[in-house]
């Protein structure tokens, strides 16, 4: 199983018409549902949800984005409008709604196709640093893109991702966290795409599909989403901060708050603030 931990609670899995997806469920009230970026799974929410547990239902997917063990049929639409499909028919599945939603990274980008396409079933937004406008892919990773475009290019990308000296460099895992990834959660991470075929084979499609022109025609429809949004970033350049204030300035309802000391993967090196963050939006969203 890619997830490792037991942090997340019991695993489960719903059925949608692109395949199974596999997800995690600890607690019970209002439904927090996560959203993870490539080559990464439900682990990174792994500080995250333990704090929000008592109080909410959270729901962390392991979504199709490389770190992922089940795979999709041939067919699905990996696009960043495909991918918001695919959660908003997660969530119908699992019969969701007035959901809060939270992205990080890649996920953060589905989560905004998700508030620009389907919005009805949200309640709240939750983006930390994620790809947007024509940050996606952000340059130190571009060369995923590259990469994806050969099934020999994939194995070596996902050989490499084996050796801890690799994933901290700045062209893999380097970037994103101020504090080292543990061994075995980077195990979760790129274990699949080194060990399932099927796992290659969708983040194949994925970076193939992916452009500048989905965040940017996302970005576009947020002055629409009427919802509390919350903005948790953080000061760095891989997701610079000057995004987080253009997409606070499009949602007619954000809150934009920055988080010290962290990389893009803010539940990583500063899950205790996010958790807070977290914690206090909804508090304040729930308030009549």
């Amino acid at each position: 199983m890619a997830t490792r931990t037991d942090a997340l609670g019991p695993t489960h899995e719903v059925q949608l018409p692109e395949g199974r997806i596999r997800y995690h469920e600890r607690g019970e009230g209002p439904p927090i549902v996560f959203v993870h970026g490539i080559v990464a799974n439900a682990d990174v929410w792994r500080h995250v949800v333990p704090g929000l547990a008592d109080r909410y239902r959270c729901i962390t997917p392991d979504w199709p984005l490389g770190g992922h063990e089940l795979p999709m049929r041939e067919g699905t639409d990996f696009s960043l409008f495909g991918l918001a499909d695919l959660v908003h028919r997660t969530l119908a599945a699992l019969d969701l709604d007035a959901v809060t939603l939270v992205g990080n990274d890649t996920g953060g980008a589905v989560c905004q196709a998700v508030a620009a396409r389907h919005p009805a079933r949200l309640a709240r937004l939750v983006l930390t640093p994620c790809d947007a406008f024509d940050n996606f892919l952000p340059l130190p990773i571009k060369h995923l893109q590259l990469l994806g475009q050969t099934s020999a290019g994939l194995k070596v990308l996902a050989e490499s991702l084996r050796f801890r000296p690799i994933q901290r460099l700045p062209i893999a895992f380097g970037l994103l966290t101020r504090r080292s990834i543990p061994a075995d959660i980077m195990a979760s991470y790129t274990g699949p795409l080194r060990d399932h075929p099927g796992t290659r084979r969708d983040f194949a499609r994925l970076v193939r599909a992916i452009s500048t022109r989905y965040t940017e025609d996302a970005a576009a429809a947020l002055p629409g989403f009427d919802r509390p949004t919350l903005l948790a970033w953080s000061r760095q350049n891989f997701f610079p901060l000057a995004h987080a204030r253009r997409l606070a300035g499009l949602l007619p309802h954000a809150r934009l708050e920055v988080l010290d000391d962290a990389g893009p993967f803010v539940a990583e090196d500063q899950p205790g603030q996010l958790t807070r963050l977290i914690d206090e939006f909804l508090a304040a969203a729930n308030r009549p």
